[in-house]
Formats: C-alpha cells, sequence, structure tokens
C-alpha cells in the first residue's frame, strides 16, 4: 500500500508538470481572433444565454474556477488577459461550469450540495485521522469516523471527475463551433483540457489509496 501511494505521488507529481509544460506552451500560440480569455468567456455566456454571470480577474496560477454561489467565472491574469489557445481553452471550461449551473447538470448539483460537509471535514479531518490512529487501541471508533469524514472527501473527488469531464466537453465543442479556435489549434486547447482533467483523475485515485489504507489500518488493529 505504501508503494502504491508512493507511485501516485510520483504520477501526480509528473502530471502536474506535463500541465505546466503544457500551459505554457499553449500560451505562447495566439488565437487568430485575438480575443482574450476575458471576451473568450463573455462570448461563451452570451452564446448560451447566460446574462448573469460575471466574469473578472483573480489572484494565482491557474487559480481559475467557476463559484456557483455568487456567480462568477473567476480567472487567473495569465488566462483573463491573454490572447492565446490556452486562455481560451480555460476560459471556455469555466464556463462550462456555467453553462452546467444553469442547465442543472446533475453532477454538478451534488457536488456543490457535498461541499459544506467537505469544508467542514477538511478542516478537523487530518486531527480526527491522528487521534484515531494513536488511540486506535482505546477508542477505535474514534479512526472509524475519521475514516467516514475522509470517505466523504473520496466520494467528492469522484463526483469532481464527471464535472470536470463534461465542462471539457462543452468547452472544446463550443470552441471549435464558435469558431474561435481552428484546424490547426483546435487540438492544442483539446490537449490542453485533457491535460488539466488527469490531475482530477490523480487527486481521485489518490484519495481513493488514502482511504484504503485506513481502512485496512483500521481492520488490522481490531
Amino acid at each position: 500500500m505504501i508503494i502504491l501511494m508512493l507511485a501516485i505521488a510520483l504520477i501526480s507529481y509528473l502530471v502536474q508538470q506535463n500541465l505546466k509544460n503544457k500551459f505554457e506552451k499553449y500560451s505562447a500560440t495566439p488565437l487568430d481572433s485575438g480575443m482574450t480569455g476575458a471576451e473568450v468567456a463573455q462570448k461563451m455566456l452570451r452564446d448560451n444565454g447566460i446574462y448573469d454571470v460575471k466574469v473578472q480577474p483573480h489572484e494565482g496560477w491557474l487559480s481559475d474556477h467557476y463559484d456557483p454561489s455568487s456567480k462568477t467565472v473567476n480567472l487567473s491574469h495569465d488566462v483573463f488577459y491573454s490572447r492565446s489557445v490556452a486562455s481560451a481553452a480555460v476560459a471556455a471550461h469555466e464556463c462550462g461550469h456555467a453553462v452546467q449551473h444553469a442547465t442543472a447538470y446533475s453532477f454538478l448539483q451534488l457536488r456543490s450540495a457535498l461541499v459544506p460537509a467537505v469544508q467542514f471535514s477538511s478542516n478537523i479531518i487530518s486531527w480526527v485521522l491522528l487521534a484515531g490512529v494513536l488511540l486506535i487501541n482505546v477508542f477505535p471508533a474514534l479512526l472509524l469516523i475519521g475514516i467516514l469524514m475522509f470517505a466523504l472527501t473520496t466520494l467528492f473527488s469522484f463526483v469532481t471527475l464527471p464535472v470536470e469531464i463534461d465542462a471539457s466537453r462543452r468547452a472544446t465543442k463550443w470552441l471549435q463551433s464558435a469558431g474561435i479556435t481552428n484546424s490547426y489549434n483546435h487540438p492544442m486547447a483539446v490537449d490542453a483540457l485533457k491535460s488539466a482533467a488527469y490531475t482530477y483523475v490523480i487527486a481521485a485515485l489518490s484519495s481513493l489509496a488514502t482511504l484504503i489504507y485506513y481502512i485496512s489500518l483500521y481492520r488490522s488493529r481490531r
């Protein structure tokens, strides 16, 4: 199990590096239209009949996200102001989440419903698991509570997968149909979003491996 977790950690690092390299590469490829990431986002929202979502810049590298609570598409400065294939792909992907929200996409609704519980668990889960391991012989129920809390975060990771994959599908389909990308650079946009999707896959697998580790630890100490 330890070897598996180390292998996943190594793969996660390689995937992150691959994403960084792809983003840097495709950030150097300009769009023929000269549109910024912000302009791409605004056009995708309008084309999907969405007028109540604001597109705004956000601090941090690749910190791009859609916030359903405030109905904002938050784009990092490297995406918001850039006129590249990479920025168009990322901006369209985040707007894909806005389209999911507007159309009541079931997996996005499920993920949103899990957010409060996951946020609460994430604040204390490491302490609960640590205490559970230390007190396994006198208070085994504590580790079980920690496992159940961690299982919730693992579920969240797997629910996130279809949400992200669907957002990328909507983004790449729109980028092509709207003429934002062409036959030359569209494969680049697809490749960039696939590289980003791999990070979510690895995160889900890592969470599952960690969950299995704690379950096996609980069962072996019983």
